[in-house]
């Protein structure tokens, strides 16, 4: 998944995903403690697909909350 799939999606879809996200990463460090897995780089794609994930999310909180602090401060002056 690129940031640019992510970029797209709506707050709903990217909440859906990083949970998704986060259940199949659990399950992939499972099963390599289990037993090694045939492509241990799986774990570090999705970790990095939860990263940008997140980063996206705390984008636009603060880009929410930007625009909250740009409101207050021209109704007050």
């Amino acid at each position: 998944m690129t940031y640019e799939d992510i970029t797209q999606m709506n707050n709903k879809e990217l909440h859906a995903n990083l949970r998704e996200e986060r259940m199949m990463l659990q399950k992939l460090r499972f099963n390599h403690a289990v037993s090694p897995i045939e492509n241990p780089n799986k774990i570090r794609a999705s970790k990095k697909v939860i990263a940008r994930l997140l980063t996206e999310i705390n984008r636009r909180r603060h880009e929410t909350n930007v625009a909250e602090v740009a409101e207050n401060t021209e109704s007050e002056g």
